[in-house]
């Protein structure tokens, strides 16, 4: 089975054909391409979602055209479509949606809209075989607008077992970085000094808080400890041109950020006991979380396996995409529900 899928939630235009082996189940990514916006948003410090819609509209065609020669198949070979339909900018989402509708009309083929972070969730099964990662799985999911502990107790079967009260992390780490002049895209920036930090002895003492760590919930928060970076600045605006200091500040805000995160998966795992703890959002791409929490897991529940996706996978694409609509095709099969393209309708904020 070939499944084409499409990504246009954010600023990236992107395109994937994925093959399922009918006989192993195993899913390969046949391509996997990327028209990033980086540079066009760089000067404005973030997403101008109007401006996101006219370079998608600009490289979505050529995008996919290319997806499918990397391939090397053509539009009669696709069985199924598949598209973001959010959540998202909706500038972005609907050149991605108008563009897959009318493809699938043109085309007579069946297309699934897919949530965006069901989507990265199912990256994790990317190069995998679609029954390897076993059940009930604990995923911990990490973006620039999510913050999530999701229960999945089999494929696609969700329960929110906690969530940010305000900021997600990526919009944190995003946050800090404007704070201290960083560019732009913030986040990996920060965690890029944070990881070249080299304690000296006359480093000043700097300890941020763990927001809600002795909160019985698995909920988060992470506006407090922005806030606390904010504060420090304030209180040293002579370092800000201090490039170790500023490193410290990553090292600290990253630690304080990652031990949070991991904490709270632990405790969930400790009460829900999951076969599998799965990372997944474009902050999966953190090296440092993948490592502390690939120790914690290790050393807490070693009975507990835990995966993450491949780098390529980690942030916005589209083979996560039709990686998703490989599991709602099969689902929809089973139920006998029907593909009717047209009710697939943008939403910013679609719920999972």
């Amino acid at each position: 089975m070939y499944i084409l899928g499409i990504e246009t939630s954010c600023d990236e235009t992107a395109a994937s054909v994925v093959h399922i082996n009918e006989n192993s189940g195993f899913i390969k990514p046949l391509s996997n391409v990327i028209s990033s916006q980086i540079k066009l948003h760089a000067k404005w410090g973030g997403v101008v979602p109007n401006l996101a819609a006219r370079e998608h509209l600009k490289n979505i065609l050529p995008v996919i055209q290319t997806s499918l020669d990397e391939a090397g198949l053509a539009k009669d070979n696709i069985d199924l479509l598949a598209i973001t339909q959010g959540p998202g900018l909706i500038p972005a989402l609907l050149v991605g949606t108008s563009t897959a509708k009318t493809i699938a009309y043109a085309w007579k083929k069946p297309l699934l809209g897919i949530h965006h972070i069901e989507g990265h969730i199912y990256a994790n099964f990317l190069n995998k075989q679609s029954d390897e990662l076993e059940f009930p799985a604990l995923c911990l999911v990490v973006s620039g607008g999510h913050t999530q502990l999701i229960l999945m107790s089999n494929h696609l079967d969700y329960t929110i077992i906690g969530e940010t009260q305000d900021d997600a992390v990526g919009e944190a780490f995003d946050k800090v970085a404007r704070i201290l002049n960083l560019d732009y895209p913030g986040g990996p920036i920060v965690a890029q000094k944070a990881n070249a930090y080299q304690p000296n002895k006359s480093d000043p003492e700097i300890k941020f808080p763990r927001p809600m760590l002795n909160n019985p919930s698995f909920n988060f928060s992470f506006s407090g400890l922005k806030t606390a970076v904010l504060y420090l600045i304030k209180k040293n605006p002579e370092k800000i041109s201090d490039e170790q200091f500023i490193q410290q500040v990553c090292f600290e805000f990253q630690k304080a950020s990652v031990e949070v995160l991991t904490i709270k998966t632990i405790l969930a795992a400790t009460k829900y006991h999951p076969r599998t703890i799965l990372l997944a959002g474009g902050v999966s791409a953190n090296t440092y979380l993948q490592n502390h929490l690939q120790t914690e897991i290790s050393k807490s529940l070693p009975e507990i396996k835990f995966h993450f996706p491949e780098k390529s996978f980690q942030m916005d694409n589209a083979a996560m995409i039709a990686t998703a609509a490989f599991f709602r095709y099969t689902q929809n099969k089973k139920t006998s529900t029907q593909f009717n393209y047209q009710e697939i309708n943008t939403n910013a904020n679609l719920k999972l």
